[in-house]
């Protein structure tokens, strides 16, 4: 399971038409439009017993929150642009209060996620929406180019999602996604 931000229908269809024209161009396997987010926090394994601790606990996370605008824009690569294994859109705030409350959100929910018994991976935060791999790794210098031209919509967070990611379910052996609860930010 992992808790995500994820973008309104319109924002990642404005991204799926930028890729559209250009994907036949590049050897990357990509993103489903549909699945097309920003994780805060991985789980990768949620006990039965925690599953209701964790609900509780990621409402209360989220609530602490004030719901931000925000916008996919600009790109990079995991682990670096010459040797890549991911290539990634990125999420631009409206200012530095509401990068703030990405950060306390994201760490919110590890917190949540690990008094819950749920362990999330170690990983640093760092806010991206994974849109592509490699087949293998290599210099994909020209598609962070190209995705630092892009800026979507501008569009509200205000809630999060628990996700349950099914393994091997989805199109071509890819991973399926279900939203199983989805959690409200505080207005400002």
């Amino acid at each position: 399971m992992f808790v995500a931000l994820v973008p309104t229908e319109e924002a990642r269809a404005h991204l799926d038409s930028f890729l559209d024209v250009r994907r036949d161009a590049g050897d990357l396997r990509w993103s489903a439009p549909d699945q097309v987010h920003l994780t805060l926090a991985f789980c990768a394994d949620v006990p039965e017993r925690a599953y209701d601790d964790l609900v509780e606990r990621l409402e209360r996370a989220a609530a602490k929150r004030t719901a931000f605008d925000c916008r996919i824009a600009g790109g990079g690569a995991f682990p670096d642009v010459a040797q890549a294994k991911v290539v990634w859109a990125g999420l631009e705030t409206e200012d530095d209060t509401a990068a703030d409350e990405l950060d306390l959100l994201a760490a919110g929910a590890r917190a949540a996620a690990n008094r819950a018994g749920a362990p999330t991976d170690g990983a640093r935060f760092r806010p991206h929406l994974t849109v592509g791999r490699p087949r293998y790794p290599h210099d994909v210098t020209n598609w962070v180019r190209l995705l630092d031209s892009y800026a979507g919509p501008w569009w509200r967070a205000d809630e999060i999602a628990l996700v349950h990611s099914h393994l091997g379910e989805g199109p071509r052996g890819r991973p399926r996604h279900e939203v199983v609860e989805t959690l409200a930010l505080s207005e400002p």
